[in-house]
């Protein structure tokens, strides 16, 4: 599952690992809000932006744009810049500028989120479904995981690496399998179980043989595979009861983004004082610096980028291609993420990452089957 927090819209903001693919974030990374996406039963999520394939088709096919040429070209691109980006610029952020404050980082891109689909809405650009009481009551308890799965995204991020997080990420697919075989009876053939399999190994061994190892970024990382398979589980029956609350009787991209984004703002602010972040914020010199804001800015708007990208994507496209690609995605972002960042590697560890970024691969390969 990804992000593209995504690890979103998680992204939400992200930020992304993914039953087919990573992002979010709506992730979000918004994960980011990596971009995280999750199969159940043919329909498309994806997990960090809350972003559900059908409605997102009916969205975009309601709200057609002059043709372009190679649009399918085009949007791959876009779609891969933008999940890709949203996860580096979180870990430049978190990591280059030591950033102690990754509550707040996810509070921010989401209120740019809000502030970004508010003004779309406004002018008509877009459509999005009003908040009412209802709608929060019932969205309210999957918004919590939401919100757990961008935080701890940021907290691990900030110590590990993104080819290991991106590697780990994966565990979220095995524990999004186990779950979807007890609680709704489905079951995977071999070929799946197969490439979870490998998948757990390449993780396993990516730890032993992480040079930069680190158990408090691990810790984080699995809770955010836990957190990030319950969210995915749990939408499911979420948006059924969310959709009959809603005046249309629908729930699109657009609506989800708002809604998942907006709600996270009180719980945020909640966060960010229960973890004591206020005291560092009105110290930190990083505040007063205008390109520091400038950076946090961008990463909120690649964050939102994730959620219209990934659509324009598979509209273009299909739900088969944008999985796989999802995959492939990874590999330019691992590297791109040991180079930029001048991770120590090893052989031993190089070897692992690509033998899970393979794994994932195959994955997609047998959910298409």
């Amino acid at each position: 599952m990804e992000s593209p927090c995504e690890e979103r819209g998680i992204a939400s903001h992200h930020l992304n690992g993914s039953m087919d693919q990573v992002s979010s974030p709506i992730s979000r990374a918004i994960a980011s809000r990596s971009t995280l996406g999750v199969k159940i039963n043919n329909d498309e999520i994806d997990v960090e932006n809350g972003r559900f394939e059908k409605d997102r088709e009916r969205g975009f096919q309601s709200r057609r744009r002059p043709a372009l040429h190679n649009q399918a070209l085009l949007s791959g691109i876009s779609y891969c810049l933008s999940s890709c980006g949203m996860i580096l610029v979180n870990k430049y952020v978190l990591s280059s500028y030591d950033f102690n404050a990754g509550i707040s980082l996810m509070l921010y891109q989401n209120f740019v989120a809000v502030v970004v689909v508010s003004g779309l809405s406004i002018f008509g650009i877009i459509k999005t479904e009003p908040l009412t009481w209802r709608l929060i009551k019932v969205w309210l308890p999957v918004n919590v995981i939401f919100v757990g799965m961008l935080v701890t995204s940021m907290f691990s991020l900030k110590y590990i690496n993104v080819a290991m997080v991106t590697v780990l990420k994966n565990v979220t697919n095995v524990m999004t399998a186990v779950g979807e075989m007890y609680l709704f009876n489905k079951h995977h053939d071999n070929r799946v179980w197969a490439a979870l399999f490998l998948m757990i190994i390449s993780a396993i061994s990516g730890g032993f043989t992480d040079l930069s190892f680190d158990a408090t970024g691990y810790t984080w990382q699995l809770i955010n595979c836990l957190l990030t398979a319950s969210y995915s589980l749990t939408l499911r029956k979420v948006m059924d009861t969310a959709k009959q609350v809603t005046k249309s009787g629908e729930l699109n991209e657009f609506s989800m983004v708002m809604l998942n984004n907006s709600l996270s703002l009180p719980l945020g602010v909640m966060l960010v004082c229960g973890f004591k972040e206020v005291d560092y914020l009105v110290e930190t010199p990083l505040l007063r610096s205008g390109w520091f804001w400038v950076v946090m800015t961008f990463s909120g708007l690649l964050g939102l980028a994730i959620s219209f990208t990934s659509m324009w994507f598979l509209h273009q496209t299909g739900a088969t291609t944008y999985s796989l690609v999802g995959s492939l995605n990874k590999i330019p972002l691992s590297v791109a993420g040991i180079l930029l960042f001048k991770v120590p590697t090893s052989l031993e560890n190089s070897a692992s990452i690509l033998f899970g970024l393979l794994a994932g691969v195959l994955f997609a390969r047998a959910k298409m089957r």
